[in-house]
This record gives structure tokens, sequence and C-alpha cells, in this order.
């Protein structure tokens, strides 16, 4: 089946809208384009650690507390590292380890991302498709106040504490989009494309960064719908606020908008701010976007879907 429904996800955020959709939608009737520009080399081993917090997401493995990992983990093998004085800023779960010693491994005997990713959504039982932005390396570069960062460096390894003053999105120019998603997108059976309430800046923006990708998205004929990830001048989680704040951008639902103004037919923002609705230049939905548990997931999701075909 073809999916109807095409999401554009980075990491927690995005997963838990990620989620309701899968859940709302029939099987095989969602696809989720994911940020890979995340991706490192780690210990010898290929990360990809939006690609994994939407598989154990969506294959229900997620640890709840965290947001990111597995639940029910173990953490013997961090502890052996530490023991015998290996790096370990970056955790890396017993059970996680076995996925990324396995995506290595067929990595390396020629088989590509989206291949791998898509095998073992199979064995988690997942249904939906879930499509790396591209099979070739993206990878998000920061200059700070620190220095010139690689993204986890900055984010694990320092807590996102250095201050932001640019961010690249290393070789997004010369690679290929995932062929799947583009032909996704130029396919006049698909009803609509969903903007998670990811990172703008670091988990969606690299997509948007792929020439071929944000010239398809601009062409789709299905309604582009944003979920803004500020709720009332701040963030749910993670670093959304800071880095708008450091990029000297306003913290608001509004400025998101307007940073994907050019692609998108709708924007949907939190009650908190309804204020902002009528001065978008586009069809708003202003509703509860924050999602605590797995109902608020379903009933965004629901909302948002029937947003998109009123503005079909």
């Amino acid at each position: 089946m073809t999916a109807r429904v095409l999401a554009l996800s980075g990491g927690i955020g995005g997963a838990k809208l990620a989620l309701g959709l899968y859940q709302t939608l029939g099987a095989g009737e969602l696809a989720v384009l994911v940020n890979t520009a995340d991706d490192f080399e780690h210990l010898g081993l290929h990360i990809s650690p939006d690609i994994d917090t939407l598989l154990y997401t969506l294959a229900g493995l997620a640890d709840p507390e965290r947001g990111w990992g597995r639940a029910g983990e173990t953490w013997q093998f961090m502890a052996e590292l530490r023991r015998l004085g290996g790096e370990d800023w970056f955790s890396l779960g017993d059970k996680d380890l076995a996925l990324h010693v396995e995506r290595t491994r067929q990595l390396r005997g020629g088989a590509s991302l989206t291949a791998i990713t898509g095998a073992i959504a199979g064995q988690y039982g997942i249904k939906a498709q879930i499509l790396p932005m591209s099979d070739q390396p993206v990878r998000t570069i920061l200059t700070t106040d620190a220095g010139v960062l690689e993204f986890q460096q900055y984010f694990v390894g320092l807590r996102a504490q250095p201050v932001v003053r640019s961010i690249e999105y290393r070789g997004a120019g010369a690679v290929a989009a995932n062929p799947a998603a583009l032909d996704l997108l130029a396919d006049p059976a698909l009803e609509a494309v969903i903007l998670c309430p990811s990172n703008p800046w670091l988990s969606i923006a690299p997509l948007l960064a792929i020439p071929a990708l944000r010239a398809a998205l601009s062409a789709c004929r299905a309604p582009v719908v944003a979920v803004s990830p500020i709720v009332g001048g701040a963030a749910i989680k993670g670093p959304t606020a800071k880095i708008m704040a450091e990029l000297g951008l306003p913290v608001t639902a509004a400025a998101v908008a307007r940073y994907y103004s050019e692609l998108l037919d709708g924007y949907v923002l939190d009650r908190a701010d309804s204020g902002m609705a009528q001065n978008l230049g586009l069809p708003a939905l202003t509703t509860a976007t924050v999602m605590k548990n797995d109902e608020d997931k379903r009933r965004l999701a629901g909302e948002v879907l029937a947003f998109a075909r009123r503005l079909t």
C-alpha cells in the first residue's frame, strides 16, 4: 500500500506525533522521512539517533522516562567500557548496542541505510515506511563560542550549553534525496505532508537543505502543514528556544511559521499562542499541542489530519 501521509521528523518531539499518526492511520498509510544529519560514527559503529528513536517509539520499545533508547535497558557494556578507560560520553545500552552493531555490519556489506532501516522496522513489526532523508552522509556542524562542533559533541558531549552562532548542514547540497520520499511527494494520491514539532534548525532544516527534497516539497500538490514546537515562548523539550534566541530570532510560534513559510499551506499552534493565529498569513489551527500521553498524541494527530484535509 502506498502511504497517504508523509511526516518529516527528527528526535523525540517528532516521534511523539509520528506515533499519534501511526496509531490513527491504517496499516501502511504512513511514511516518515527522518533526519540523518545527527548520525555519526562512535566506537567504530554507525549511530542513527533520530531513526532509532522513531523505530523504538513506533515499536512500543522506547523508554518512556528518557524519551530515547530502549525500555528495560541494561548497561553492562557501558560499565565495562568505563572500567577499561574507554570513551563513555555517549551512552549505548546493551539492547541498543545490538542494533548499532547489526546496522554497521550491513552497511559495511554494501546495504543502504534505507534498506537496513526498512528491514529493522519489519523485524520490530512496524507497518509504516521509515525513510532516512538520504543514503549519503549529511552532518550538522555548529559554530559556537566553544568552537566548531559536530552535532553530537554539542548536544550530548557538551549538553547543548555552548552559544550557537551559526549552523551548517555539511554535504546537504551534494547528496541525493531518498528516492522513495521524492516518489511520495510526486504521488497525486498523497493526502498530506506533516512537519512534526521537531527542532526546526536541528531536525527539520537538514532535510530542507537537500535541494531535490526542498524542491519536491515546494511542488507537492498535497497540503503541507507544520506543527509548532514552541508553546507560549518556550520549547517543550530540547534546545530549540535557546538556539532561536542565540541566532537572534524571537522565541515564538510565529517565528517558526515564518521560517517554514514558503513551504506551508497551514500551521498548527498551541492555544497559548492563539493571538498569533490571525497574523501568520496562512490558515492556522489552534489547539492543545503538548503531548503528555498516547491519548494526546492520537488526538493531536487526528486534528492535524482533519485540518490538512480541509486545506486540500
